[in-house]
């Protein structure tokens, strides 16, 4: 029997990848397999980075939350643990944002916490 080749499938498929690596520098976006290579690295990149996003942003609220906890003379994990204990549900991203943008109103939550 004759071996069967589905030609417009594996050309659609060339297709998508030739797309994506557009804008890619020397034989990165035109040669098959060398662009195949590249955009599949590329995308394994854009979904870490993904994830390191997340990481970073976490880390810098905490970092904005703890300064201006300890401008009002307490520290970060105090801080955490009292508004747990006080039933508080914000998370650190509008925390990070009360502190920044409305001192006063983070003056209070630190009040909160310390009584």
């Amino acid at each position: 029997m004759p071996r069967s080749q589905n030609n417009v499938a594996a050309l659609a498929r060339k297709k998508k990848y030739l797309k994506i690596a557009k804008g890619y520098w020397g034989r990165r976006k035109n040669v098959w397999t060398v662009a195949k290579n590249h955009v599949e690295k590329g995308l394994v990149h854009a979904y870490t980075g993904r994830k390191l996003k997340k990481r970073d942003y976490r880390s810098l609220w905490i970092v904005r939350i703890n300064a201006a906890a300890r401008e009002n003379g307490l520290s970060y994990s105090r801080f955490i643990s009292g508004l747990k204990a006080k039933g508080v549900d914000i998370n650190r991203k509008v925390l990070a944002k009360i502190a920044v943008e409305n001192p006063s109103v983070f003056a209070e939550l630190v009040n909160l916490v310390k009584n």
